[in-house]
């Protein structure tokens, strides 16, 4: 069993994501929009790129937090708000990094603020979890 402390900053993750991750992310999901794939697309409807899906960063954010608490079924609530896309230009892998910081800890949760970065941009605000331990 991991301990956890307040104010503690736990190791960062980094995922790689391209767009060949994405169509598999597509695929798997049904999710077909083509900002998530065709950069013609992506840039007709003012966007800078072709973005990554939503939730499927959320997925990997929440592959980080299943981690540190130990399994999935530890993680008791997690929440963000999408601030800004993470762009995936063709040909690149893009990175996202993944950290948390122990905001709490209760005699059998932990809080955790989650930070998760593309290209030195914040992609999610007001990011939390809570994790049994």
């Amino acid at each position: 069993m991991t301990t956890f402390i307040a104010g503690q900053e736990l190791a960062p993750k980094v995922f790689t994501i391209n767009r060949a991750r994405l169509v598999q992310y597509a695929n798997a999901s049904g999710d077909q929009n083509p900002i998530h794939q065709n950069e013609e697309f992506a840039k007709s409807v003012g966007l800078e790129n072709v973005i990554a899906h939503g939730m499927f960063t959320m997925g990997l954010v929440g592959q980080y937090i299943s981690q540190i608490a130990g399994s999935s079924a530890k993680v008791r609530e997690f929440s963000a708000r999408f601030t800004k896309p993470v762009v995936v230009p063709a040909g690149i892998d893009v990175q996202l990094i993944v950290s948390a910081t122990v905001v709490d800890v209760d005699s059998d949760i932990a809080r955790l603020e989650i930070v998760a970065m593309c290209s030195e941009v914040k992609v999610l605000g007001m990011a939390k979890a809570v994790i049994s331990l």
